[in-house]
C-alpha cells in the first residue's frame, strides 16, 4: 500500500498555501493530493473524504485560515496522523492560530505554520517505516546546515 498526503484544504482561498506544502513534498518525493472541504459548511464531505481514505496510508495536512476547525474535524473523525498548517494572517495579527492550537480533548493533531514545516512532519510520519525516505529527510536537513555554514 502506497503512502499518500492528503491535503486537505477549508476552501480555494488556501490554495496557493498548498501548493507551497506540495512544493516540499516533491523535494521529499511524497505523492499528494489536493482535497477540498470544510468543517464548518461541508463537514460531510470531510467526513467522506477521511472514509476514501480509511484502508490507505495516509497523513493529513489540513489547511485552514480563520477558525481552524477542519483540523481538530479530521482528527477527531480519523485515526491518521493529522498536521494542522494554518495560514497566517495579518488581518487578525495572527491570533487566528488560537483555533488550532486550543482544541477540545482527544485531539491529538499537531500544529505548524509553515509549509515547509508541515511536508517535513508529514515525511518523518512515513520515515518510521522507510529507510530511504529517512535519508532524503537527513539530506534535506544537511543541505539546509551546509547552507547555513556557507553564509
Amino acid at each position: 500500500m502506497e503512502k499518500k498526503v492528503v491535503i486537505v484544504m477549508g476552501s480555494e482561498t488556501d490554495f496557493k498555501f498548498c501548493r507551497e506544502i506540495a512544493r516540499h513534498l516533491k523535494v521529499l518525493k511524497l505523492d499528494y493530493e489536493f482535497r477540498v472541504a470544510s468543517a464548518h459548511k461541508t463537514p460531510q464531505k470531510v467526513l467522506q473524504i477521511l472514509k476514501e481514505y480509511e484502508k490507505e496510508r495516509v497523513v493529513y495536512v489540513t489547511v485552514a485560515g480563520r477558525s481552524n476547525a477542519l483540523s481538530a474535524f479530521v482528527d477527531a473523525n480519523t485515526t491518521k496522523p493529522v498536521i494542522a498548517c494554518p495560514p497566517y494572517s495579518e488581518k487578525f495579527g495572527g491570533a487566528d492560530i488560537y483555533s488550532s492550537l486550543r482544541v477540545p480533548s482527544g485531539i491529538g493533531s499537531v500544529v505548524t505554520i509553515k509549509p515547509e514545516g508541515a511536508a517535513i512532519a508529514a515525511a518523518k510520519i512515513f520515515a518510521m517505516e522507510d529507510k530511504e525516505l529517512a535519508e532524503r529527510i537527513r539530506d534535506y536537513q544537511l543541505a539546509k546546515k551546509e547552507q547555513i555554514e556557507k553564509a
